[in-house]
């Protein structure tokens, strides 16, 4: 047991004042105050333990809980120091000044700690510029702040940073290039295959103009400007068949084997062009881009691809960075095609590899043809003639089209244009529920930009649609989302309001929250204002489009993705039937109410649309360019374009024949009615150029026009490399300096760049890291900023080359060796997933099968609460050849608001059957199949799983008497064994239709309750209006007959006989899951004739409780199954804990925090709780296994060792290794699989021939590991009463696998640890009274002090008495530390999700807390360490800690009140004094010197992107505290106006208000 404080004790934890141990049975005499610690919630910038600011007082606190944390005793076990006993109860009471007063139960404040969106941060010197994007909204709620930008500063360096991490050596393993080419197809197999469905087109009779084209271009270098859908691809095609036939001449007739290339600018057209150029050529292809790891390739690898390829289709940056390391050679290809030609421009890839190395290759003919290809070669805004030769000049190349357009329109359909007006809107305004929420919630700054929006929206869209867009962003998962971005605002805000200011914005909020959810919204009204004008007119005409059913399609164009998804849902009601209707939007992460789109939804959408499946998609951007869309009848720009590309290229969409392109355009709109004509003039500039080209015009001044394009780069300087070729540029040198860098020994630190200017020019010096080889260069005067910066680089690059720094490719020579626990770092992908073989049946069912039993066992099942069933019901017995397991109840949903637990209760003893009993309760169990579930199965009593037979009422008198055959009640059985149904006839007292369960034997699903008989009815009556609907509702005997109507004619029914009012039974079997509203309003009342019907001969006490077997037989199918999972580990679970641990009850089970997608009802609770305490004991688990294993490596290594063992890579292949996923519960109830297997259904729905034990199901890679940390949480928490965790060890042994932990009981850590010399040696009377003065402060006696004062050794101290510093101890203790919170939190909040606990954990193993503890405690003035600054932190932070208590007027949080630990006496340094707020502290692995597998960490301190010092150590926290002081040591004692012009720093005072705790490096 893990017990960190005496419950009697008193202890004061800062507000932390608690007892945890891992069993909750010990009762705690305090309670955390997670918000009481004083706003705990503002502490984020430290809570984070991966980057949290740890140094000095607070490592060794962690350490320090290893010492005052005990295992559990085991007899001859007390050689580990306890490691430690229990606290003992004489722990003197420490002050209660900081103490909270409460937390627990529903009194506890909600704390969640803000999570930072992630930003996408490219590892690029230099981005490629006028690449177009969608023009969306931003639905930020907070507008830009300084601290916000500071945030996204940070975010951008560490993905930065994690870029840089992952270059590695230029030399990269045969056998690591075919695992990352495994790797990427599988990640993109299911896009690929969805492309393929798609069937891209093969080429079989090009048109006319494709054909012109075609012979111009292998003549010339020609620009194809065609209309999208025109075919310009096809082209290519032809041309590239042309040159291949030419290759492959040219190859036979033994010249050099030449390329083609196919360059397009996206990714989504790497795969896109791949599949069509596959389809329609025969020769070898292949398709790369950067995600595929192409940068790390060496030349061999390239030259392999050449070798084995014809054609290579790639993103343009890879040939550019292939051409500039002379990986391959202009000579080498034979084509460039160049898709979306239009975007050459600038310094866009396109343009670099036409101005770097097609022009400089001397000889024209070893140039390869160029092709491009463009719907539109400019823009309409500037000057068209000039642009066009601008385009011309760049690529090389003439632009062409057609010489007859007319024949080009009569081959490609040209859309019919025309204008839709609408009236004038209203100017923005507010509708009543904004008006409402203004009034109640305006003051709010959060809420600003909807405010904002749904006003644009009541103007563009309606008032319906602006009420919609609050209830997008008033979700429950979109506010989580607003509510963190208030906190993290309130912990960034510097002028530290109290916290009651936040817990007020909160409150108003979920307010806002709640009143938004319960407006009543309404349906939308066809009319003005609930609907704008605008929008009234599109509806008509989608309304005459989709009139009645058609093959038509549209494409609705708009400009925010919250309008496409506003029109979605709108249409959704509003539209005509046969409308189909989806979105289309980017694949960008979207605000707060925004809808994710992934490329794969976006394919899969596109595929729908294709098919047929939908038929009209409201569109932003992304369906202009790009995508390959099928042929569109109707295309409407609800909102217009901004371009003359836009216009054309969404035109385009409209190629079906006979269709239309419609401009809507508002009344009387100037801007809109100059908008449709410069377009359409603009196309008409450009037709009239590209028409009036001369058929014969040859390239005339290509040459001179492109020296003068060239003419501003006229001074830049190139080297070429004597050897390769390579060559280096001024837009090149940039990228090599940053991979050489990236490539060091000792850190991340990318080059710094000082400008200065002087006599009206700016001069850049490059300063290097101070491994590298070559400190700084210095470039070129310049007339700009930018230009200096690459002169610089440029003349850093010569230099390391000509030093040998960099290799004949420019790729550097300095390699990272691979860190020894790379596998480890092969995380799952969270979307992989596979098919698996998933169990349905459990094998217990198949135990004796085959044979007659002479002995069964009695389960019996029973309703805790049977009177909320609503009828008389009767227990089952469940019948089985071997004796059930106990089993947890199942808690069933019997009518609305209605529950009740069925129990499943085994009886130990067995009673022997002869064959006619056997024979009983096969009738028996066949007749509840038939009577009730319309299934009728064949006899076969061998080939049985188990039986049913009815209990008797009173049946708890007589089963302690040992004889279990007296529970049955034998009466029903013989009647049903002989008795088909119960016959009814015209002298039948009317008493005994009462309670009779009927069956309309023509219609399965009719089966109803008999009430009682209305005398006041006959057979001819018509039936009342109250009554249940039915096909025949004429008269009460047509209701009850179901006949057709051709047999009703022949049918003659009594006209004397009674009418029985009843209760016709719904047809529900998942009684798991709870009562739908649609469930809950069927009409039940009916009225009918008993001789059309058939009678029961099962009681209806008996059928109440049959109705509940599909239900019961499911749960106990899942606790059978999950028990055989344990069977296979060799755990004994509880069995509810063991189906938990297997239940994944949504495709996103793992996302905690998220809405579940495709959720199955009825399962009970899934893993998500129990993998979040297991992965945490896994962690503890491990971590005392290695320490003890090896109680002398260092932490890095422990670390190292522990993720091999913890990642869930591991934990996965094992669960492979043993099929574990055959029982993971991944499907919920089913109407089909709850039936018995073996015995064969002659009539009924359902039947499959070989339905066997197994189907299969989707389970991601993420999953199959969760489970596994479930199973080991479920081992914890079975025997959490008496604190037992050996089965939790046993757990983790047998799924982690490895030699590292193979223990099986707690005890087994003892024998496994062997203590250190150091531990066992005299201790000095130092020590002693250390371990003295600590045992008064906490009640507990260290047996060994010298491993005490282990805990106060700091690193920087080298040598002390040989006793270690607190690295290893720290190891331990964080871990342990984790655990006891944890499981704590767990317990007192049982109904808390994993998010919620994560969050709250971090709160109390912040950095920043345990800081202050370390003080409160007085641990600080133990620390011993070999450094002056750390004692000048650790001084000063103690000093402002105390008088920050002094004049708290006895706040228990006064401690958030003070500067961060020590650690971040950097940040202030930086901050208050010298007012710098962009700066980062980073660390890394680097390889031995020796070039050994055992690695250390540097890291560095970057300000404004130079590195100013840097350190290494055995672990990332050491090298970053050293670093840090080697820093001070530098800024110490400098002027504001000193600093800032040596370090090139422009912060302004808002940059500074924005540099808090945990958005800068200083507490990295």
């Amino acid at each position: 047991m893990v017990t960190m404080v005496s419950s009697s004790s008193e202890t004061d934890l800062l507000g932390l004042d608690f007892t945890v141990s891992l069993s909750p049975a010990i009762s705690s005499t305090h309670e955390v105050d997670l918000l009481g610690l004083g706003s705990l919630e503002s502490t984020k910038g430290v809570v984070s333990l991966s980057y949290g600011a740890d140094l000095d007082g607070l490592d060794f606190l962690e350490s320090a809980m290893t010492t005052i944390t005990t295992l559990p005793s085991s007899a001859g076990l007390e050689d580990l120091d306890r490691s430690v006993p229990t606290m003992t109860q004489t722990s003197p009471p420490i002050d209660k000044d900081l103490c909270s007063p409460d937390i627990a139960g529903p009194a506890t404040p909600t704390m969640r700690l803000p999570h930072d969106p992630d930003l996408a941060a490219q590892h690029r010197f230099e981005e490629a510029s006028n690449v177009s994007e969608e023009s969306e909204p931003e639905f930020e709620y907070i507008k830009p702040t300084p601290q916000q930008k500071a945030m996204e500063s940070k975010k951008a360096y560490k993905q930065k940073f994690e870029d840089w991490r992952l270059q590695h050596a230029k030399i990269v393993t045969d056998e690591e290039i075919r695992l990352r080419e495994r790797t990427v197809a599988d990640e993109s197999l299911s896009v690929r295959e969805l492309m393929r469905k798609g069937q891209p087109s093969k080429i079989t009779s090009p048109r006319e103009y494709q054909i012109e084209l075609f012979e111009r271009a292998k003549r010339q270098n020609t620009i194809a400007v065609l209309d999208t859908g025109s075919g310009k691809t096809l082209i290519a095609v032809l041309l590239l068949r042309h040159i291949l036939d030419q290759e492959l001449e040219d190859r036979s007739a033994g010249k050099k084997h030449r390329v083609a290339f196919f360059l397009v600018d996206s990714v989504t057209l790497v795969f896109q062009q791949y599949e069509f150029l596959k389809v329609n050529l025969d020769q070898p292809i292949e398709c790369f881009c950067g995600e595929m790891g192409t940068d790390h390739w060496a030349k061999e690898i390239w030259q392999k691809q050449l070798k084995q390829n014809m054609i290579i289709l790639c993103t343009a940056e890879i040939l550019h960075q292939c051409l500039m390391r002379s990986f391959i050679s202009m000579d080498q290809i034979n084509l460039l095609i160049f898709d979306e030609a239009h975007h050459a421009k600038k310094n866009h890839p396109y343009a670099r590899i036409i101005k770097d190395y097609y022009i400089t290759q001397g000889d024209e003919n070893k140039r390869p043809r160029v092709f491009g290809m463009t719907a539109s070669p400019v823009d309409v805004r500037s000057d068209f003639g000039r642009s066009a030769k601008e385009l011309e000049v760049m690529l090389h190349c003439q632009i062409a089209t057609t010489a007859d357009l007319a024949l080009l329109r009569t081959s490609v359909s040209r859309p019919m244009e025309s204008v839709a007006e609408y009236e004038e809107l209203h100017y923005p305004y507010s509708t009543r529920l904004c008006q409402e929420m203004e009034a109640r919630y305006g003051h709010m700054e959060v809420l600003s930009k909807i405010f904002k929006s749904a006003k644009t929206v009541a103007s563009e869209l309606g008032e319906w649609c602006a009420d919609q867009l609050w209830s997008f962003a008033m979700a429950e998962k979109e506010a989580i989302k607003v509510e963190r971005k208030i906190e993290k605002a309130f912990t960034h805000d510097r002028s530290r309001k109290p916290v009651e200011v936040l817990d007020a914005e909160l409150n108003d909020l979920r307010e806002a929250q709640i009143f938004v959810k319960e407006w009543t919204f309404g349906e939308p009204a066809i009319d003005v204002p609930n609907l704008s004008s605008k929008v009234l007119v599109l509806r008509q005409y989608l309304n005459l489009v989709y009139e009645r059913p058609t093959d038509a399609r549209c494409i609705v164009f708009v400009d925010q993705r919250y309008t496409a998804r506003l029109l979605g849902d709108l249409f959704a009601l509003i539209g005509s039937p046969h409308l189909r209707s989806s979105i289309l939007i980017g694949t960008r992460h979207g605000d707060p109410g925004d809808v994710k789109v992934s490329f794969k939804q976006q394919m899969m959408t596109l595929y729908r649309f294709k098919k047929g499946d939908l038929n009209c998609l409201f569109a932003t951007s992304v369906a202009e360019e790009g995508l390959d869309i099928s042929d569109c009848n109707l295309v409407i720009r609800f909102d217009l374009y901004s371009t003359l590309i836009q216009y054309i290229q969404s035109r385009g969409r409209a190629r079906h024949a006979a269709s239309k392109y419609i401009h809507m355009i508002e009344k009387g709109n100037r801007k809109h009615i100059d908008a449709v004509q410069d377009v359409r003039q603009g196309e008409a500039i450009m037709r009239h150029f590209c028409e009036s080209l001369p058929a014969d015009r040859i390239l005339q001044g290509n040459e001179a026009d492109l020296d003068a394009a060239l003419f501003k780069e006229k001074n830049f300087r190139t080297f070429i490399d004597p050897i390769s070729g390579a060559k280096l540029t001024y837009a090149s040198s940039l990228l090599v300096l940053g991979h050489f860098v990236s490539c060091l020994n000792d850190g991340s630190s990318p080059p710094n760049f000082v400008v200065t200017a002087e006599h009206g020019q700016y001069t850049c010096e490059v300063v290097l890291p101070e491994s590298s080889p070559v400190h700084s260069a210095k470039g070129r005067p310049s007339a700009r900023k930018a230009i200096a910066k690459r002169s610089a680089a440029f003349e850093a690059c010569v230099l390391l080359r000509q030093g040998g720094h960099l290799d004949e490719h420019l790729v550097s020579t300095h390699h990272k060796h691979l860190p020894a626990m790379r596998n480890a770092h092969l995380a799952l992908s969270m979307n992989k997933s596979s098919s698996y073989d998933m169990k349905i049946k459990p094998s217990i069912w198949q135990d004796s099968l085959g044979s007659v039993p002479h002995s069964l066992y009695i389960t019996i099942l029973e309703l805790q609460q049977p009177e909320n069933l609503g009828h008389l019901s009767q227990p089952i017995a469940l019948l089985t050849r071997t004796q059930m397991p106990n089993l947890p109840s199942a808690l069933l949903h019997l009518q609305v608001d209605r529950t009740s637990n069925m129990t499943f209760t085994t009886l130990q003893e067995q009673f022997r059957i002869a064959e006619e009993h056997l024979s009983k309760f096969n009738a028996f169990t066949l007749r509840i199949y038939k009577d009730i579930f319309n299934k009728r199965f064949e006899v076969n009593e061998p080939a049985m799983s188990y039986w049913f037979a009815p209990i008797i009422m009173d049946f708890k008198g007589v089963i302690d008497e040992g004889k279990p055959e007296k529970l049955l009640d034998w009466a029903i059985l013989d009647y049903v064994n002989t008795h088909d149904f119960w016959k009814w006839d015209i002298e039948c007292p009317h008493v005994e239709l009462e309670n009779r369960y009927l069956v309309d034997k023509w219609d399965g699903g009719r089966r109803f309750w008999s009430i009682r008989v209305l005398p006041n009815l006959s057979p001819q009556d018509p039936v009342p209006d109250d009554a249940a609907p039915h096909h025949y509702m004429n008269t009460i005997i047509d209701y009850t007959v179901s006949l057709f109507s051709k047999s009703r004619q022949k049918a003659v029914w009594r006209q004397d006989q009674p009418v029985i009012f009843a209760h016709r039974i719904l047809h529900r079997l998942n009684w798991l899951d709870e009562y739908t509203e649609e469930e809950s309003k069927v009409k039940k009342n009916a009225y009918v004739c008993p001789e059309p019907l058939l009678f029961s001969a099962l009681p209806a006490s008996v059928v109440a409780m049959a109705y509940l077997l599909p239900s019961a037989i499911t749960r106990i199918e899942s606790l059978l199954i999950a028990l055989e999972i344990c069977d296979v580990l060799d755990l004994q679970i509880r069995p509810d804990l063991a189906l938990e641990a297997v239940t994944k009850d949504s495709d996103n089970t793992h996302e905690h925090g998220h809405e579940q997608l495709h959720r199955q009802r009825g399962m009970g609770k899934n893993y998500e709780r129990l993998e979040f305490i297991g992965d945490c004991f896994l962690k503890m688990a491990t971590s005392i296994s290695i320490f003890c294993l090896s109680p002398n490596n260092d932490e890095y290594e422990y670390h190292v060792r522990r993720m091999l063992l913890i990642c869930n890579k591991n934990l996965f292949n094992t669960a492979v290794d043993k099929e574990l996923y055959r029982y993971i519960r991944s499907a919920g109830f089913s109407r089909r699989n709850w039936y018995p297997q073996g015995i064969k259904l002659l009539e009924g729905k359902g039947f499959k021939k070989g339905n066997g034990e197994e189907h299969k199901h989707q389970l991601g890679d993420k999953t199959i590991a969760d489970v596994c940390e479930a199973l080991i949480g479920a081992a914890l928490l079975s025997y959490n009463s008496n604190g037992d965790m050996d089965m939790a060890v046993k757990a983790v042994t047998a799924l982690v696998s490895n030699p590292d932990h193979n223990v099986s009981r707690w005890a087994d850590y003892y024998k496994l640890y062997t203590k250190p010399l150091y531990q066992l040696a005299q201790a000095t009377a130092v020590q002693s009274n250390l371990a003295l003065q600590i045992e008064q402060k906490m009640g507990y006696r260290f047996r060994y002090p010298r491993l005490l004062m282990s805990a106060f050794v700091h690193p920087s101290l080298p040598s002390f008495g040989g006793i270690p510093s607190y690295q290893r101890l720290e190891f331990l203790g964080d871990s342990l530390l984790d655990m006891a919170c944890v499981n704590f939190l767990f317990y007192r909040h049982p109904d808390r999700d994993p998010q919620w606990l994560t969050e709250h954990k971090m709160a109390m193993v912040s950095n920043r807390f345990l800081a202050a503890l370390s003080v409160k405690l007085g641990f600080h003035k133990h620390l011993r360490f070999s450094s002056q600054v750390i004692e000048f932190q650790n001084r000063d932070y103690a000093t402002e800690l105390e008088e920050a208590r002094r004049d708290s007027n006895g706040a228990r949080d006064y401690w958030t009140t003070t500067k961060n630990p020590p650690k971040t006496h950097l940040h202030n340094l930086l901050t208050l004094s010298l007012g710098c707020s962009n700066y980062r502290i980073m660390a890394s692995s680097i390889p031995n010197a020796a070039g050994t597998d055992i690695e250390h960490q540097v890291a560095v301190v970057m300000i404004h992107g130079e590195v100013i010092a840097s350190a290494t150590a055995a672990n990332s926290k050491n090298a970053k505290v050293k670093a840090s002081e080697k820093a001070l040591e530098k800024l110490r004692g400098l002027a504001p106006f000193e600093f800032r012009p040596k370090f090139g720093c422009g912060c302004t005072e808002g940059d500074v208000q924005g540099a808090k705790i945990g958005e800068t490096g200083a507490a990295i």
